[in-house]
């Protein structure tokens, strides 16, 4: 199968009430086996159509006809959420036996927690709320920023951002802000409208604010806030001041009587290690990597490339970041990536590679519910590849793949206050939706500096000022998901050490979680693959103990 091959018919209100007529019929008739057969493969349809239509919308965010297509899309997310509610709440109402015999208790406890998440009177709402996400990804894809002779995009900028001259990367930090800072009234207008619009959703479900509804989202059946409150603390107290160590030897290092933010990206003294060519060199030398690491590993890799099921340059109109996206009527996944020449296309290339990797392995489970695991279990399979391709990763980099090995190292520890600190400003916001922008701003100084209080931003007046956090796409796209990426960088850090003690049964552990997909919930995933909880007090501790040692920092 190559990506140019697939199609998928557009679906119309009509044509989906038409089908889920056919549907409760055939509950009606008692024909349950045949009804989820028919509704199954109807939301792998959906599915393959809905992705494909965001994919197209991402890869050029400036086509008209694209965007209609996303829009139009958006506009019948909230008709499908009915149809699937309706549907699922109907199978609730039967025997479960047979259903927890076909599929495990695990699918009933998950459409149980879908239908508290939707009622019709949301629909509009949530139509405005997928256009509101989406206009902020096309703003962000829209700056057009003059610097050394160029026009470049944000993701243009990122090899100046890591400059050896200081003085460029405190220009190109300059230029960055600057978009923001001109663009800082619609990006506040923006968020303000999705805050209120989120919780206006949640209290017409039922709920005090939006934070338990946003749990629900995102499928968190087995912990709440205060676990990730005492999570956050664990990271407060075991990992910021380890990092504060890091940013001292950093400062250092490089000969500077004041670290600044535009210096913290700077990790290698030497310079950061660039992978060793553009897009084309790094996908001939991932073939090599992936072959010496697994034959599971490599086959998929060569069906994805041959494929042509990756997006990886960068380019104007594109949507910034990188993601994975699958089509479940066939059971492939594809990567989208804005690749610049920095050590980051590595990392976000493995990183994605692994999400594509676990929705490929669990292809075969038996609802499409399980083909992806919640968030912060996902996350777990992209961030351990990464630290699992440690021993292979020579062809990517050559000379530099120590020192790449020591900075991606340090770049996974340096993460976590800033992760904690991106859901520690989304709880304080949706506690209360009538935050003026000068308050959220406020906020998130405030917590900055409590997670990261060596930041020192200088003359860079609009993230001095608390504008830090309107760079970061997942505060307006997916609220509350970015915990998951701490979360899973405790366990990666596991999978990191169990491979430097045996590889292959590292490995072995890593593909097998990879096919449970999410037929568990996080716990219960993280349990199977032998890991400790980051809930459980003391794993952060043991794993960024194990880290420092390495680092020369125990």
């Amino acid at each position: 199968m190559r990506f140019d091959q697939i199609t998928a018919e557009t679906p119309t209100e009509s044509g989906l009430a038409a089908a889920y007529r056919a549907l409760h019929a055939e509950l009606d008739a008692g024909a349950v086996g045949p009804a989820i057969d028919a509704w199954e493969a109807l939301r792998r349809d959906h599915g393959t159509w809905s992705s494909l239509v965001h994919l197209r919308f991402s890869q050029d965010t400036a086509d008209p006809a694209r965007k209609a297509a996303r829009e139009f899309a958006d506009a019948l997310g909230p008709v499908v959420a009915d149809h699937e509610t309706t549907f699922k709440a109907r199978l609730l109402g039967l025997d479960p036996a047979p259903l927890e015999a076909r599929f495990g208790a695990h699918a009933l406890a998950m459409w149980r927690n879908d239908v508290t998440t939707f009622r019709p009177e949301i629909a509009a709402d949530l139509e405005t709320e997928s256009r509101l996400a989406a206009d902020y990804t096309a703003l962000l894809a829209s700056a057009r920023i003059a610097f050394d002779g160029q026009t470049l995009n944000l993701s243009g900028l990122g090899p100046y951002a890591e400059s050896p001259d200081r003085a460029v990367r405190h220009d190109a930090a300059a230029a960055r802000w600057a978009f923001f800072a001109e663009h800082g009234a619609t990006l506040d207008d923006l968020y303000d409208r999705l805050v209120k619009l989120r919780h206006r959703i949640a209290r017409t479900l039922g709920d005090a604010s939006f934070t338990a509804l946003a749990y629900r989202r995102m499928g968190r059946l087995d912990y709440g806030p205060a676990e990730v409150a005492t999570y956050r603390e664990e990271v407060r107290r075991h990992v910021v001041p380890l990092v504060a160590r890091l940013m001292e030897r950093r400062r250092a290092e490089n000969g500077l009587d004041r670290l600044m933010a535009w210096d913290e990206p700077m990790i290698d003294p030497e310079g950061n290690p660039k992978p060793v060519g553009g897009r084309a060199v790094l996908e001939q030398a991932a073939t090599e990597m992936f072959a010496a690491m697994d034959p599971r590993l490599d086959a998929f890799y060569r069906a994805m490339r041959e494929g042509g099921f990756m997006d990886l340059d960068n380019r104007p109109a594109k949507a910034g970041g990188g993601f994975c996206t699958s089509f479940p009527s066939i059971g492939m996944p594809f990567i989208f990536a804005n690749f610049n020449g920095t050590h980051h296309d590595v990392d976000v290339f493995t990183h994605e590679i692994g999400h594509a990797f676990q929705n490929y392995m669990s292809r075969q489970q038996p609802v499409s519910d399980y083909f992806w695991p919640t968030m912060e279990a996902a996350e777990i399979h992209s961030m351990s590849l990464e630290f699992l391709a440690h021993p292979h990763i020579a062809p990517m980099f050559g000379a530099a793949t120590a020192r790449y090995r020591r900075m991606h190292l340090i770049g996974a520890l340096e993460f976590l206050p800033y992760g904690v600190c991106v859901d520690h400003f989304q709880h304080e916001i949706y506690a209360d939706p009538d935050l003026t922008p000068a308050d959220r701003h406020a906020i998130w100084r405030r917590l900055e500096q409590l997670y990261l209080p060596w930041r020192d931003w200088g003359d860079l007046a609009y993230p001095a000022m608390g504008g830090r956090w309107q760079a970061q796409m997942h505060i307006y796209r997916s609220p509350f998901y970015y915990i998951d990426y701490t979360l899973a960088q405790c366990c990666a850090l596991q999978f990191w050490v169990a491979s430097q003690r045996d590889e292959r049964a590292a490995f072995d552990t890593y593909v097998n979680l990879c096919a449970l997909g999410g037929s568990r919930p996080f716990g219960g995933l993280v349990a199977a693959a032998g890991l400790v909880s980051p809930f459980t007090p003391g794993a952060l501790r043991d794993a960024v103990r194990a880290a420092a040692q390495a680092l020369d920092l125990s």
